[in-house]
């Protein structure tokens, strides 16, 4: 299956313009976004978000597949942690109700020879939004980050932000699955990868170096031991400026990261059956 991945567009109407002319232009079986779906910084004001889905979104997706009629792609979706939770079930029966798109997070669903996965949750950060926020493989915070039980939320959490995490997630989601054909689409990269290389170089806090590595040890050791074929990111925009990887491999399984930090849409072609000939280019 020809597959077209992106990520962390943050509501930018141009960005997705672009995303609309290359799925037209490609016309791949799949198309999977990242997460950061939603204009970045209005979750203080929840009717920016609402409008930009029903007015921009599910107009833009309907056209599009009112245009393509069955060269429709699957579009697979999560949620990032700038996206507002409390849009999360409007933005699944959406989706589902117009067949637009498909909300992965915390799911799961068999295409051809293979199993799509999603997951949203990344470890905890600065930022004051927690939806999206869990412990990775423990209690411990990086200095300078905050707690995932602290900041602000828009729902309440259907589990115990004080001792959830992505580690045990990722364990209940897969069980003892055979991972061999997986595809898994996260939010967040895997720690001390080219993927999750974020701009901290020389920052301290209390004396303390800031770690320039952000990514998940959670998904980076379950990628380590589960061995999908494939895991897909974004969440760390200036990853590929600084280390100029797209894409690394973790024993046998290939990860890509679609983020990018300048204004122009980053976008991964793949072939499920053929991963080595993956290409990345920017619009």
């Amino acid at each position: 299956m020809n597959c077209l991945f992106v990520s962390d567009l943050h509501g930018k109407k141009h960005l997705y313009k672009k995303l609309f002319y290359e799925i037209q232009r490609v016309k791949p079986d799949i198309v999977l976004i990242g997460g950061d779906l939603f204009p970045h910084g209005y979750f203080l004001d929840q009717s920016e978000e609402e409008n930009f889905l029903t007015d921009f979104l599910v107009s833009e997706f309907s056209q599009l597949k009112e245009k393509l009629k069955e060269k429709f792609p699957r579009v697979l979706l999560i949620l990032g942690n700038d996206d507002l939770r409390s849009n999360e079930s409007e933005v699944e029966e959406k989706g589902k109700a117009l067949g637009l798109w498909y909300y992965l997070h915390n799911r799961k669903i068999e295409l051809g020879d293979h199993i799509f996965y999603g997951y949203s949750f990344i470890p905890p950060t600065p930022f004051g939004l927690k939806d999206w926020e869990k412990y990775d493989v423990s209690r411990f915070v990086d200095p300078g980050c905050s707690h995932p039980y602290e900041g602000m939320r828009t729902v309440e959490p259907d589990y115990d932000p004080e001792y959830s995490n992505i580690m045990e997630d990722l364990d209940s989601i897969t069980a003892n699955e055979d991972l061999s054909k997986a595809i898994f689409l996260f939010h967040s990269p895997p720690y001390n990868t080219p993927l999750d290389r974020a701009g901290l170089d020389g920052q301290m806090i209390d004396n303390v170096p800031v770690d320039v590595h952000v990514g998940s040890i959670a998904i980076q050791r379950f990628i380590e031991e589960k061995q999908p074929l494939l895991s897909l990111h974004g969440h760390v925009h200036e990853a590929y400026s600084i280390t100029g990887e797209w894409r690394t491999k973790i024993g046998n399984t290939h990860a890509f990261n679609a983020a990018y930090d300048k204004d122009k849409l980053g976008v991964v072609l793949f072939d499920t059956e053929n991963l080595d000939e993956a290409k990345r280019y920017l619009r």
